[in-house]
C-alpha cells in the first residue's frame, strides 16, 4: 500500500512553494521597479535631446534620480523688457544639478519653496510666479498681486530674470526657449518638477484646451502616462506654483548662491528695485564673454558690466547702480 506523505511533510512543501512564490513575486516587483525607473530615465534624457539642448545640458541617472546638469544660462535673449529690475545680472552657474525622481509619488500636502521648483529642458531653473519670499500653504489659494513678478514688470520678454544669486531663471512660460525647441508642440515636455513629474505648456498633450477649473492649486492635473503633470497657463500662477509629489528634504534641492567677493570671501548683497522702475534697460552679450546691463533712472544712466577673470568661474565687475547711490564700484567676484 502506497504511503501518504505526513502532514508535516505537506506543510513543509507548502511552505517551500509559498516562499518560492514570494521570491518570484519579489523578483518580479524588483524587475518592474528597475524597468519603470529605466523608462523614466530614458524619457528625461529624450525630453532634453528631442528639444535640441543636449549640447549644453547633460542628463545622468543614478540612485533613483535623473540629474539634469547645466550652467543655467540660456542661449536666447535675456533681460529685455524689464522695468522693475532688482539690479542683478545673469551670470553662468558653476554647475547646477537638478535632481528628478525616477519613481515619483504624489503626496498629501503641496510643498512650497523660495527657490526653484523644477528645471526647464534647457537647464534653466523654474520658480513659482512670486518674488516675495516663500509662500505658505494658505498663500497658494490667494493671488499674490504685490509679488507677481510678471505684473510688477520684473520679467523679460522670455519669462525670466536674474535673481538674488545673479542666476537666470523662469517665473512663467519660457516662450523664448519653446521657440528654440526642435520638438515644440503641445505634446513636448518643457521641463521637470523636482518631485519627478513633467511640465507641459498651456494645452493638454493631445492638443485639446484645458477646461477651466481642472488645474489644481499647483497648476497640475492627473496624467494617464506619468500619474500627474504640471502646466503653464496664461493667468496666474502661470507655471508650477508648488510641488504635489513627495520630495523629502526641500533643503537638499539645488539653490544658486550669490556671487562671492574674491578679496573678502563674502557674499554679495542683493540689489533693491528702484522705486517706480527703470527705463530703456538693455542687456548686451559679447563673444569674448563680457556682458553689460545698461538702463536709466530719473534721467541718469546706470550700468552693471562684467567680463571673465583669469580664475575659473570668476568675473571682473564694474557697476554704477541705484542701490549703491550711483557710486562706481569695481571688483572680482566668483561663483
Amino acid at each position: 500500500m502506497k504511503q501518504l506523505p505526513s502532514a508535516g511533510r505537506l506543510g513543509a512543501v507548502a511552505f517551500f512553494l509559498g516562499a518560492a512564490a514570494g521570491h518570484v513575486a519579489a523578483a518580479q516587483a524588483h524587475d518592474d521597479h528597475v524597468h519603470d525607473a529605466k523608462a523614466r530615465c530614458d524619457t528625461v534624457i529624450a525630453s532634453v535631446a528631442d528639444a535640441g539642448f543636449s549640447d549644453t545640458v547633460t542628463v545622468t541617472c543614478d540612485n533613483g534620480k535623473a540629474i539634469i546638469s547645466s550652467d543655467t544660462y540660456p542661449d536666447h535673449e535675456l533681460m529685455t523688457g524689464i522695468v522693475g529690475t532688482n539690479e542683478q545680472v545673469p551670470v553662468p552657474a558653476r554647475q547646477y544639478d537638478a535632481p528628478i525622481p525616477l519613481e515619483p509619488v504624489l503626496g498629501d500636502t503641496p510643498q512650497t519653496r523660495d527657490a526653484a521648483l523644477g528645471v526647464a529642458v534647457n537647464g534653466v531653473p523654474i520658480f513659482d510666479y512670486t518674488g516675495g519670499g516663500e509662500m505658505t500653504e494658505a498663500d497658494l489659494h490667494h493671488y499674490q498681486s504685490r509679488h507677481d513678478t510678471f505684473q510688477t514688470q520684473q520679467l523679460d520678454v522670455c519669462g525670466g530674470h536674474a535673481g538674488r544669486g545673479d542666476d537666470y531663471h523662469y517665473h512663467m512660460k519660457p516662450v523664448c526657449m519653446i521657440a528654440q525647441m526642435e520638438n515644440a508642440g503641445d505634446d513636448a515636455i518643457i521641463g521637470w518638477a523636482f518631485d519627478g513629474f513633467p511640465i507641459y505648456g498651456d494645452n493638454n498633450p493631445d492638443g485639446t484646451a484645458i477646461v477651466e477649473g481642472v488645474l489644481d492649486v499647483c497648476n497640475g492635473q492627473a496624467d494617464e502616462t506619468y500619474g500627474y503633470r504640471y502646466h503653464t497657463s496664461k493667468d496666474a500662477p502661470y507655471i508650477v506654483q508648488c510641488l504635489m509629489g513627495e520630495v523629502g528634504d526641500l533643503r537638499e534641492l539645488p539653490r544658486t548662491a550669490p556671487l562671492v567677493d574674491a578679496a573678502t570671501g563674502r557674499g554679495v548683497a542683493p540689489g533693491r528695485p528702484p522705486a517706480g522702475g527703470v527705463d530703456n534697460l538693455v542687456f548686451t552679450q559679447n563673444e569674448d564673454g563680457s556682458r553689460s546691463m545698461d538702463y536709466s533712472y530719473e534721467g541718469e544712466d546706470y550700468y552693471i558690466r562684467y567680463s571673465p577673470a583669469d580664475r575659473p568661474d570668476c568675473y571682473n565687475f564694474e557697476t554704477k547702480t541705484v542701490t549703491n547711490g550711483g557710486e562706481v564700484k569695481t571688483g572680482e567676484f566668483c561663483r
